[in-house]
């Protein structure tokens, strides 16, 4: 696996909107630092819902865009999704919490998957396209950063996978929003979710 292209954005209106997103983004030449807020320099407008420590790094597989991109009939530019990375023979649907993805001295752990939201639909031109992201179930994939370092296009990637029970990006789709069994809350609790997940299943009564 490789990075094929890291991605950032400025503030910038959707048609229509009265409110500046920062999911508008663009390929990056060269050398891109990552700390614990994701890539230096990328825009992010509504921090209560994007970003953050556990929400740093949206990542994207390749496999996974050339499904999209077959599925929407035409050719995919990186960042159209909102990414910011976007590496080789990765298909999204093969992804744990808890796995890591190095690349240099770049360490990133996957937290939780990414729930399409109405800026995305309207980024995409399409009001159907929440149902239709949720459908397909491949959805993207949100990391933290255990180690920050300077990435760009080309430096190989390491998969590793989690060494405890898998809790795939299908899964936490499907589950987002559910009361879970006592089972799978105890299974969850065990994998480094996102903080806000860990929050609202350690409040479950």
């Amino acid at each position: 696996m490789k990075i094929l292209a890291l991605c950032r954005g400025n503030p910038e209106r959707l048609p229509g909107k009265s409110y500046k997103t920062g999911i508008f983004k663009h390929g990056v030449n060269g050398a891109v630092m990552i700390d614990a807020e994701g890539l230096v320099g990328d825009a992010i407008c509504n921090r209560k819902h994007h970003g953050g420590v556990d929400q740093a790094v949206y990542i994207e597989g390749s496999l996974t865009l050339d499904w999209w991109a077959r599925e929407l009939g035409r050719p995919y530019e990186p960042g159209t999704f909102g990414e910011n990375l976007v590496i080789s023979d990765l298909d999204n649907r093969d992804v744990a919490v808890g796995d890591r993805f190095v690349s240099g001295d770049l360490v990133l752990e996957v937290t939780a998957c990414r729930m399409p939201c109405a800026t995305f639909a309207a980024r995409m031109a399409d009001p159907k396209f929440v149902k239709r992201y949720t459908v397909a179930a491949r959805p993207g994939i949100y990391c933290r950063v255990i180690q920050g370092g300077v990435a760009e296009a080309g430096m190989p990637v390491q998969h590793q996978s989690f060494a405890g029970e898998k809790i795939t990006m299908p899964e936490l789709m499907e589950t987002f929003g559910r009361r879970l069994s006592e089972a799978d809350r105890v299974r969850y609790l065990a994998a480094p979710i996102h903080y806000k997940l860990r929050a609202m299943l350690e409040a479950q009564p």
